[in-house]
């Protein structure tokens, strides 16, 4: 049994804290050794049971009472377990600490879903070479999903194939890069993803294995929509719930396939002409405004002449207006007349 990296700390941490026998089955809890499963229903002694018998592949915890994950949780009495899947959902589980899962060198499924993450440490996952699926479903609080991306960019999870993140209200995907995993399986439904960033169309793009569910999340379907909106008619296959990703914003798209959106609805290039041209007829009305202006400016004397005449001319015509109207108005001029 090789110890690696996890041999001081697990022994350190049996000194100070002495274990029962490797074979005996922890306090309240069942052992069948024939599904080489230990059940701890309901645990409430506040820690992760660690006495578990080395036949052991899974232990189940769920629903218990564990509400933080220390260093060296699973190696107190300094011996390597043989777990191969660990569920821990629905313990009110606030934090995970660095090197928290040393001893489990054989883990391929972690569930730490349902619980009530507020602190993720960037070496929760240390040590974790052989894990192939981890359940992270509706627990994430704020502070933990911006630590998240961190922690999995362990190199330990390098062998990773499935991610369930749903029901997180995250806004983005909390991946630096894909190419430090290597998912098969990525779980996003549920969440408060209006769009997915440019940078991670391009690594969806060239992780062509990768399958991505993404229902029930209230995508924007406008131009910030654009990037995913092409991969998504080219790569139908990697999303395999896409009929079922629905429009949330605009109001008047509320409800509508994404896929079924037509390609001007979320094309960037018209918007963004439409202002240029708004600001191209801009400066040519203001230019126009200020040739005039110096036409005026530049001709002021011959404009001020002008004005002269007008009025000079419309003083004559009133005035001859103002003499027929007074001889028309005065009896004795009018019997000079006849």
């Amino acid at each position: 049994m090789g110890w690696g990296g996890s041999f001081p700390l697990c022994v350190i941490v049996a000194l100070a804290l002495p274990g029962s026998g490797a074979g005996s089955c922890p306090r309240s809890c069942t052992c069948a050794e024939d599904s080489a499963t230990v059940s701890c229903p309901e645990w409430r002694d506040g820690d992760v049971p660690v006495d578990v018998p080395v036949w052991a592949s899974t232990l189940d915890a769920r629903g218990g009472n564990v509400s933080a994950l220390p260093a060296g949780a699973f190696c107190s009495n300094g011996t390597e377990l043989e777990l191969v899947s660990l569920l821990l959902s629905r313990n009110g589980i606030r934090a995970i600490g660095a090197h928290a899962f040393l001893g489990l060198p054989r883990l391929e499924l972690l569930d730490l879903s349902y619980n009530r993450l507020r602190s993720v440490s960037a070496d929760a996952f240390h040590g974790l070479r052989e894990l192939r699926y981890l359940y992270l479903n509706g627990t994430l609080g704020a502070s933990a999903a911006a630590e998240l991306p961190g922690a999995l960019a362990s190199d330990s999870l390098r062998n990773l194939l499935r991610l369930e993140l749903s029901g997180n209200r995250l806004k983005t995907i909390p991946l630096a890069s894909f190419e430090t995993l290597n998912l098969h399986a990525l779980v996003l439904t549920n969440n408060s993803l209006e769009t997915v960033a440019g940078e991670n169309v391009t690594s969806l793009g060239e992780f062509r294995s990768l399958r991505v569910y993404l229902a029930l999340n209230p995508f924007r379907c406008a131009c910030e929509l654009q990037a995913f909106y092409h991969w998504l008619k080219n790569s139908s296959q990697q999303c395999p719930d896409m009929h079922r990703l629905l429009c949330a914003q605009p109001d008047e798209r509320r409800g509508q396939q994404v896929e079924k959106l037509r390609r001007e609805d979320v094309e960037c290039a018209s918007a963004e002409l439409e202002a240029v041209s708004y600001v191209f007829l801009g400066i040519v009305l203001a230019l126009i405004g200020v040739v005039f202006l110096m036409v005026l400016y530049l001709n002021r004397g011959g404009i001020k002449r002008w004005l002269n005449n007008i009025r000079e001319a419309c003083r004559d015509q009133m005035e001859v207006y103002h003499y027929r109207y007074e001889q028309d108005s005065d009896p004795r001029l009018a019997n000079v007349a006849v």
